[in-house]
């Protein structure tokens, strides 16, 4: 898990971002550092829970086993997975994830309502890494 960059579990999993105080531009992964926009003199971050839905905005599929720093079993057979780029329903910024385990992109259009919920990245005896999904609204209907 990357800490900060969500919070909750099940119905209240969201991703979190950070707001500029001074400019509202908002990041995501978030920013705890300074402002990314060149046009700010800078402003305090506030860390904001972003939106549980959005849209397909892209998406592909990853066929091949990507080289390090990716962590995979390289003794394990090689499991596909869709990438998706969702624009967020209130905040209107694009934010990349994984497809939730089973959705590939023949699955997926341009403009298909998603909701982030929670993930597993990897695990081993010690570990689970949890990381955040995609899974088409659709679903949870």
């Amino acid at each position: 898990m990357v800490a900060g960059w969500f919070t909750g579990d099940g119905d209240d999993f969201r991703l979190l971002g950070t707001r500029c105080s001074a400019c509202a531009a908002l990041f995501f992964p978030r920013e705890d550092a300074h402002c990314r926009n060149p046009g700010c003199s800078g402003g305090e971050l506030l860390e904001v829970p972003l939106s549980r839905r959005g849209r397909v905005w892209s998406y592909t599929d990853s066929r091949y086993r990507p080289p390090s720093p990716y962590v995979s079993d390289p003794e394990l057979p090689w499991e596909p997975y869709a990438l998706i780029a969702v624009e967020l329903e209130y905040e209107r910024i694009v934010v990349l994830g994984q497809a939730v385990p089973g959705v590939n992109a023949t699955d997926l259009a341009v403009g298909t309502e998603v909701e982030v919920v929670p993930g597993v990245l990897c695990e081993d005896a010690e570990t689970i890494w949890t990381t955040w999904h995609w899974r088409p609204a659709e679903v949870t209907r």
